[in-house]
């Protein structure tokens, strides 16, 4: 867990591992849908255009998504709305409020939208797997503990051990997972403030460091849920592309087939994403549960899910959208 890779000289700003690798996911997904635009983009401009308002949208769409899902914690602190320095995305706000503009640019521009469609569904993928990345590094949407080989321990005072020695009412836990004795909790520090939540690291004894770091009170090991996210997302993005060249096969020899005509990738995405998100927030461990036992995350996948399939189902029987003359090979 590296929450924050380094420090600037000088400035003295730390560069947070999250945001970090969402840029380089940002990036990555660029160069993949310039990559595969090229055959029928007229100007590759548009790509960077559309791709930075995106970049723009996906963190207002994340800080949003995140700020309406934990409301409360925002009462009194409207300040803190914009703090997202401090953390605070959720990326499913983003890639919704992110492609809500890219729509918008495409349709604004009479572009091709179903042929960008399918590159961009390709390129989201990609950015989800360094997205996810960040999140193993920051240590949030840490996963439930358990006794597999490959389980991860997270440090004292991470995310997942905050969660750990806590009951959670809103996952139906009424006792922690780890049961700290009470003098790991409550605090004055150095301004004389004081905090009755988990002490900081400093602040313990040597002998309860050594307990949290090597004793009975270590974090339990949990999935890597963020890990499965990433690889699940490299094998979307795998899968996606396999149907995309296969699309412009079809498409070159004007004989389209169940699932080539164009629209018809970016429909995909949403139903193996929704299934995918789903299966993952079972083995999740830090969203509550809101409604029949499932968290907001998995009623959203199951509305992707259904999304996508309606999309698909349109998309298949619609005539195929013709590329401009200039721009077709």
């Amino acid at each position: 867990m590296h929450p924050e890779l380094f420090e600037i000289p000088i400035v003295h700003l730390t560069v947070k591992s999250y945001g970090f690798m969402m840029v380089i996911g940002f990036l990555a997904a660029v160069t993949v849908i310039r990559y595969l635009s090229r055959h029928f983009t007229r100007d590759p401009q548009h790509i960077t255009n559309a791709a930075l308002y995106a970049l723009i949208a996906g963190v207002a769409g994340a800080r949003a998504f995140f700020v309406i899902h934990y409301y409360d914690q925002f009462r009194g602190n409207w300040g803190g709305l914009f703090a997202i320095w401090n953390g605070g995305l959720e990326l499913l706000g983003g890639v919704a409020a992110a492609v809500a503009v890219i729509l918008f640019y495409i349709h604004y521009h009479r572009l091709p939208m179903r042929h960008y469609l399918d590159v961009l569904a390709i390129g989201l993928t990609v950015a989800l797997m360094f997205g996810r990345i960040g999140c193993f590094l920051n240590g949030c949407c840490y996963g439930r503990p358990t006794d597999l080989s490959w389980g991860v321990q997270f440090p004292y005072g991470s995310f997942a051990y905050d969660s750990q020695v806590k009951a959670d009412v809103d996952r139906g836990r009424l006792e922690p997972h780890l049961h700290l004795p009470d003098e790991y909790f409550g605090y004055t520090n150095e301004h004389g403030e004081y905090f009755p939540g988990l002490k900081p690291f400093k602040y313990l004894t040597p002998a309860q460091k050594e307990e949290v770091l090597h004793g009975s009170y270590q974090c339990r090991p949990v999935h890597p849920t963020q890990l499965y996210a990433s690889g699940g997302a490299a094998v979307l993005s795998l899968i996606l592309f396999g149907f995309w060249r296969r699309s412009q096969k079809a498409e070159n020899q004007g004989q389209h087939r169940f699932l080539t005509k164009p629209g018809t990738i970016f429909s995909l995405m949403f139903v193996l994403y929704g299934v995918m998100r789903f299966i993952l927030e079972g083995i999740r461990d830090d969203n509550p549960f809101e409604t029949a036992g499932m968290t907001i995350a998995q009623i959203l996948s199951i509305g992707l899910s259904l999304l996508g399939v309606v999309l698909l189902l349109v998309f298949s029987r619609i005539t195929p959208e013709k590329l401009p003359a200039a721009s077709s090979k």
